[in-house]
C-alpha cells in the first residue's frame, strides 16, 4: 500500500505534537519512525534465531539480543525514513499518513538524508560488532531495504518483498551465535517469517486500500481482495509447517511444539474474524502478530532448557541399566 506498512501506524495519525520536545523544531523527528509494532516485527525474527542457535539447556545470548534489539530500532527507524523519502507525494494523498514529516512539509529532504545517515551509520557501528561472516549477511540485505518502498509501484506483491527484508534476522541471528547459517534451520525459520509478514501485512494493507485505488499502487489486499482470507489460510497454514521443519531439523522438543500449536489457533482465529472493511479492526489484527512473535520465542526458550531435561532423563536411564 501506499503508506509504508512497516511503519506501524494506527488509522489515526499523530500531528506535530506527538514530536519530543528536546528535538530542534527544524529537525526530522524520530517519531513514528520507532513506532513499536513495526519495530517488534522486525525484531522477533532475530530473536527466534538466536534463540533457536542456543547450546540444549541454555538461554538465548542475552547480549546478542540486547544488540540485535539496537540494530532492530536503527534498522526499523531507516526503513520508514527511506519510505518516507520515496513515498513524501503519495503519502500526502492518503488521510492516515499526511502528517508524517516530509509529506506535511516539517522536514526538508535534505534534512531527512542527514537523519538517515546518521541512522545507518550507527547501525553499521552494530553490525561490525559481529563475525565476517554476519557482516557479509547483514550488509547484503540492505538493498532490500533500499528498494522495498519502490515495489507497491510495480507489483501486487510488496508484501512478499517486505517479507525477504523483515525477516533477514531469522538468518543472521544463527550466523552471529554460530559463526555462520545451518541452512536445514535457517531457510524453514526464514520461510515461516515471510510467510507471517505476508499475513500481518495484508491485512495491514487492507487500512489503505481506497486511497491505494484512487494514486494507483499496487498491494496484496488489492490483489487477493474477498479472497484474502483463504490466502492468508494458505499463508498461516505454510508458516507452521515452516516452523515445523526448522524445530525436527535442531532437535526442538514439546514446549516448542506447543507455542508452533497456538500460533496456528491464534492465526485461524485472526482470520475467522477479521473484517477486512474496517480500518480499525485491520489495525487491531495486525498489532497482535507481535502475540504471535513473542509466543514462538517463549516456545524456543523453554523448548530448548527441555532438552536437557530429555537429556538428563536419557543419561539417568543409561546409568540404571
Amino acid at each position: 500500500c501506499c503508506s509504508e506498512p512497516v511503519s506501524g501506524e494506527a488509522p489515526t495519525q499523530p500531528g506535530p505534537a506527538g514530536r519530543l520536545l528536546l528535538m530542534p523544531a527544524s529537525f526530522p523527528s524520530p517519531r513514528r519512525l520507532v513506532l513499536p509494532a513495526g519495530t517488534w516485527l522486525l525484531y522477533l525474527p532475530c530473536t527466534w534465531s538466536i534463540g533457536l542457535a542456543a547450546e540444549p539447556g541454555c538461554l538465548p545470548d542475552w547480549h546478542m539480543l540486547s544488540l540485535f534489539g539496537v540494530g532492530a530500532v536503527l534498522m526499523r527507524g531507516a526503513g520508514c525514513t527511506i519510505n518516507d523519502l520515496w513515498d513524501r507525494d503519495y503519502d500526502k494523498q492518503v488521510a492516515r499518513t499526511a502528517g508524517r514529516p516530509l509529506a506535511a512539509g516539517e522536514i526538508s529532504t535534505f534534512q531527512s538524508f542527514v537523519f538517515l545517515g546518521g541512522q545507518l551509520s550507527l547501525a553499521l557501528c552494530v553490525l561490525l560488532c559481529l563475525n565476517y561472516y554476519s557482516i557479509i549477511l547483514g550488509a547484503a540485505s540492505l538493498s532490500l531495504v533500499v528498494t522495498y518502498p519502490l515495489m507497491k509501484r510495480i507489483t501486487y506483491w510488496p508484501q512478499l518483498v517486505l517479507g525477504l527484508t523483515f525477516n533477514w534476522g531469522a538468518l543472521l541471528g544463527w550466523s552471529a551465535i554460530q559463526g555462520s547459517c545451518n541452512w536445514s534451520v535457517c531457510l524453514p525459520l526464514y520461510f515461516a517469517g515471510v510467510m507471517w509478514t505476508l499475513v500481518y501485512d495484508t491485512i495491514y494493507a487492507h487500512q489503505d486500500k481506497r486511497d491505494d485505488i484512487v494514486i494507483g499502487v499496487k498491494s496484496t489486499a488489492l490483489k487477493f481482495k474477498e479472497d484474502t482470507k483463504q490466502w492468508l489460510s494458505g499463508f498461516s497454514t505454510a508458516m507452521v509447517l515452516g516452523l515445523c521443519v526448522a524445530g525436527m531439523n535442531c532437535d526442538q522438543t514439546f514446549p516448542y511444539y506447543s507455542a508452533v500449536a497456538a500460533i496456528g489457533a491464534h492465526l485461524a482465529h485472526q482470520i475467522y474474524t477479521l473484517d477486512i472493511d474496517k480500518p480499525e479492526d485491520c489495525w487491531k489484527k495486525f498489532a497482535s502478530n507481535r502475540t504471535v512473535g513473542v509466543l514462538l520465542f517463549i516456545g524456543i526458550m523453554l523448548g530448548n532448557l527441555w532438552k536437557r531435561k530429555n537429556s538428563e532423563t536419557v543419561e539417568e536411564t543409561l546409568e540404571s541399566r
